[in-house]
């Protein structure tokens, strides 16, 4: 089909959601290769992002532009082409989240530098997302969400616990502080590990650089924040068991995730191959058919809009340290890593831990991935969970915290 044809086509989908090609609101895309069309027919959202990627389009305002795309349900008229069937199946079918691949995600994604995500995340070093309600910005939108953790849990002096996915070690810094607890933390992320070992220095704080599933010892509460979404749906159950016979018999178990609407059995095919590989979204029935035999569920919390402003902040303060390393190449955040360095960074084609630079397509790249996800949560099409779970069940009934 001619590409005059396919742009017909493609303005006739985008109508409902007032999306023009080549038009002048910020939402309008603007195309400046007439093969977009069909990269994107044949290859849906893997060959929408790589287009992106290689600036075949442009939009002033991607995340404005998704929101209205996903409000509208734009995809869902859209017939899903057959490499993207293939994946699905293959998602199906095969345990990617196996423990042979479980420290993947963290060589390609958190292992990128922590230059870098100092220079996104602020001070808190919280890659997820903030609690909002009474926050003005990122920072304290992420203290705030630390603590409402803390107060759900219960967290009393002197008692131990587990952060399984911990990250930079943000959360394990503040509860130890200033709650007196002692923490474990676990990550597939060396650069995480050193990062967080430094942090925490003083404080009765333990980080391994270990998959979940080789955990055994008793903890009086377990968090996990950000880290449900890399386990996947074939492994679900064990990822409970294993919590299970982690927490003693009066403790608390607090489950941070994004979430689906609906159950699935993959990833999108881009974020999957270019942000988190061998991830999956997991969906309330999921965990909740998970948890069955093995926890009550106390309390769900969802705050998913929450994650759309801290996206933008998120934003924000990568295109204001991307914009400083161009002018200042002396400053300590360049958004070149020190472990990273060299070659023009493309797509991820070098192997994990190789000298790479951050280049113009690891910023569209990057760019992105922020904004599509911030327009993801603005329409409400994924959501953000706390949810909190007992072994047996709470005496006299839980009582939520908000």
């Amino acid at each position: 089909m001619k590409s005059e044809n396919l742009k017909i086509q493609a303005q006739t989908l985008l109508a409902p959601a007032d999306i023009k090609i080549n038009g002048s609101n910020p939402w309008d895309i603007q195309v400046h290769n007439p093969n977009f069309y069909q990269r994107v027919f044949t290859k849906g959202s893997l060959g929408l992002g790589e287009s992106y990627m290689e600036g075949w389009w442009d939009c002033q305002a991607l995340d404005q532009f998704f929101d209205r795309l996903l409000l509208a349900d734009v995809t869902s008229k859209v017939k899903i082409p057959l490499p993207v069937m293939l994946g699905l199946a293959k998602e199906r079918l095969f345990n990617l989240q196996a423990i042979s691949r479980a420290f993947e995600v963290g060589k390609k994604h958190y292992d990128l530098g922590n230059d870098f995500f100092e220079a996104m995340l602020g001070k808190s070093m919280a890659y997820s997302c903030g609690y909002w309600k009474e926050a003005q910005d990122l920072d304290s939108a992420q203290f705030a969400k630390f603590d409402l953790i803390c107060k759900k849990l219960n967290l009393q002096k002197g008692q131990k616990i587990l952060d399984i996915g911990s990250g930079w070690g943000s959360f394990a810094k503040y509860a130890a502080e200033n709650y007196g607890v002692s923490v474990v933390g676990v990550t597939v992320s060396k650069e995480q590990l050193m990062f967080a070992q430094e942090a925490c220095k003083g404080l009765p704080v333990e980080f391994r650089l270990q998959d979940y599933r080789a955990l055994g010892e008793p903890f009086d509460h377990i968090v996990s924040v950000g880290m449900f979404e890399h386990v996947g749906v074939k492994n679900y159950t064990t990822y409970m068991q294993v919590v299970r016979r982690c927490l003693k018999k009066d403790g608390l178990f607090l489950l941070h995730t994004i979430g689906s609407k609906q159950s699935s059995y993959g990833t999108d095919p881009w974020l999957g191959k270019y942000i988190f590989p061998n991830s999956m979204l997991p969906s309330l029935a999921q965990i909740a058919k998970s948890c069955e035999k093995n926890f009550v569920i106390e309390d769900v919390h969802n705050f998913g809009a929450n994650y759309d402003k801290t996206l933008m902040a998120w934003h924000q303060n990568f295109q204001t340290h991307w914009s400083r390393s161009q002018s200042d190449t002396g400053s300590r955040i360049n958004l070149i890593s020190s472990n990273l360095s060299g070659a023009e960074f493309s797509g991820y084609k070098s192997a994990p831990g190789s000298a790479q630079k951050y280049g113009p397509t690891f910023y569209r790249m990057w760019e992105y991935y922020l904004l599509s996800c911030a327009g993801l949560f603005r329409s409400r099409d994924i959501q953000l969970w706390q949810i909190v779970l007992s072994a047996n069940g709470v005496r006299g009934g839980y009582k939520s915290m908000r």
